[in-house]
């Protein structure tokens, strides 16, 4: 294949700046949109890099110019803490600024990759969920469902720009991806960075909840698939493992992989400490048929075996474990304690 041009919007992120090395690896020409300059050594020596962000039309017709192949349009205010602070920027961020995105790439003839999450489905009970499932989701006036509403919406805007203007695009719903440089405000990210900072880890209500673990370098194989492969034009992805696991079991085999010592477990009332703006998911489970026989994706990383990859990443960079605990209720953790 030959060498392409794109942009990463959001590339300086978690899962962008992973995709970001790949593409590199890969000798495409790589353009990061970004507000956080990179932080990875590969990405400051061989990507051009523009900060601003989403919302800032100049700087972005300064990143998607005629002759850019594909822009993947990573660029998001994620994870719970977010849409419960900020609901507006959250809104803003994933409608306007992917309507600017899908504008400017439809200017340039450029092919869109936008990435989603499994929250669209909110919280509907029949999982596994395939791409076509319908959207189940709580009250207008909870914050909880700001996130999942506004990226449900850049992707009716994408499938508007794909039937109406014939834009190429595709989606890729991410479920639960994990590894090295996530922020840790999210289940493993933040028990890696508090196991290795010695202090006890946090299941939120019983810990019963599941979730289907992806690791990121399954994430971005299914990511550069989606943007390769003709057929997946106009099409949604599952990109997620069917495995099932629980919140309460991931958390524990955190800490059996870090090791030795015996890291308690804080058990937290998410209706106690965030109230009613806040409402957990029983299950979150993805069908993949659809990646697999469509783009021949598959993950191919257990659990087991990428939280030992994400551990030893965490342990080589100690600025990341120096970081915040940036999760929801970070401050306000008071509730009974057990051993793992």
């Amino acid at each position: 294949m030959s060498a392409s041009r794109v942009v990463v919007t959001g590339g300086c992120g978690f899962i962008g700046s992973h995709l970001v090395e790949r593409l590199i690896a890969r000798g495409d020409e790589v353009t990061i949109l970004d507000g956080t300059p990179p932080r990875q050594k590969i990405a400051r020596q061989h990507a051009r890099y523009l900060q601003g962000d989403v919302l800032d039309i100049a700087t972005l017709r300064r990143a998607i110019t005629d002759g850019v192949d594909v822009v993947f349009h990573l660029a998001a205010l994620v994870g719970v803490d977010q849409y419960l602070a900020r609901p507006l920027e959250v809104i803003d961020v994933n409608v306007t600024g992917t309507r600017n995105v899908l504008d400017l790439a439809m200017g340039v003839g450029a092919k869109v990759v936008v990435a989603s999450t499994s929250e669209v489905f909110g919280k509907n009970p029949s999982v596994p969920w395939r791409e076509d499932d319908n959207r189940v989701l709580g009250s207008t006036s909870a914050d909880r469902w700001a996130y999942s509403s506004s990226k449900a919406l850049a992707e009716h805007l994408t499938f508007g720009f794909v039937r109406q203007r014939r834009l190429q695009a595709t989606i890729v719903r991410y479920f639960n991806v994990y590894g090295g440089r996530q922020r840790p405000g999210f289940i493993v990210s933040r028990s890696v960075h508090r196991a290795l900072n010695g202090r006890s880890l946090v299941v939120y209500d019983t810990g019963k909840q599941t979730r289907s673990f992806t690791f990121v370098q399954d994430a971005i194989s299914a990511t550069l698939l989606a943007a390769d492969h003709p057929a997946a034009i106009g099409e949604a992805f599952n990109v997620g493992s069917m495995t099932e696991t629980t919140i309460g079991d991931t958390v524990r085999l955190i800490a059996e992989l870090v090791g030795p010592s015996n890291i308690p477990i804080t058990y937290v009332d998410t209706q106690a400490t965030l109230g009613r703006s806040y409402e957990d998911l029983s299950r979150r489970i993805p069908d993949n048929t659809k990646a697999r026989t469509l783009l021949g994706w598959s993950p191919t990383t257990n659990l087991n075996d990428g939280l030992a990859r994400t551990i030893a990443w965490a342990r080589d960079n100690p600025w990341w474990l120096a970081l915040p605990d940036s999760g929801a209720n970070a401050s306000a953790i008071t509730s009974r304690t057990a051993s793992p």
